[in-house]
């Protein structure tokens, strides 16, 4: 019987980790399946506890996941594993930063995916969300992470030396605004689709105890070797 792996959060139609996952699956040869589920806020612990075989958790629900979980590495979480009738969460997100050496980081949400990414960041980090400090200043960073899902606008201007990190993506292939300027400036980016690889890699091995079929997950995204 196959085993099920389950997208939790809203909005999700356009996520492309099933797409992702699914080629990993059949890459490995496991009879599993990823999907993902919309959820309302008040239907997230119920969601948690319907015997999936693992899970991932994205917007909004990363905080609240971490805060149901039976043991949580920090308080946002991505990805689920169930194991003896416990939730235990972790925090796959600091894959996507990692290794990235930076002295001042300029930090954009203070959401879940924000508070995710936090434990990876070295240097000094400086956030800006709209509930806070706003517009962005990235003039001193030399690192740029955008952990909103804002796509086309553009909140920063980056330049030359800096490197970029976008969380978001387009299910086109289209690059986003931050993505599109970073590159003309000849920034180093880690986009939303080479993000999405990081993370979703280091999730996989949690679920199944394999190495994860890198290679697959990339093409599966229309990425290069």
């Amino acid at each position: 019987m196959s085993r099920q792996v389950v997208l939790l959060g809203k909005p999700v139609a356009e996520s492309l980790s099933p797409r992702m996952q699914n080629a990993a699956f059949a890459a490995a040869a496991l009879d599993w399946k990823y999907v993902a589920l919309e959820v309302e806020a008040d239907e997230l612990e119920l969601a948690l506890r319907r015997g999936w075989a693992g899970a991932n958790v994205t917007i909004p629900y990363k905080q609240a996941a971490a805060a149901l979980c039976d043991e949580a590495e920090g308080d946002a979480v991505n990805t689920l594993v169930f194991r003896d009738g416990s939730v235990l969460g972790f925090n796959t997100d600091v894959e996507i930063v990692a290794g990235i050496e930076a002295e001042r980081v300029c930090l954009i949400g203070a959401g879940g995916a924000a508070r995710a990414l936090l434990p990876g960041l070295r240097g000094e980090v400086r956030t800006f969300s709209r509930s806070g400090e706003w517009p962005p200043d990235a003039s001193e960073a030399d690192l740029i992470v955008n952990a909103t899902p804002v796509r086309d606008e553009l909140l920063v201007e980056p330049r030359a030396g800096q490197t970029v990190v976008d969380l978001a993506y387009r299910g086109d292939g289209r690059p986003t605004a931050l993505v599109a300027a970073a590159r003309a400036a000849g920034c180093e980016v880690v986009d939303g689709y080479e993000a999405l690889v990081r993370q979703g890699a280091a999730s996989f091995e949690r679920w199944t105890g394999r190495p994860a079929p890198v290679e697959a997950m990339r093409s599966a995204l229309g990425l290069q070797p």
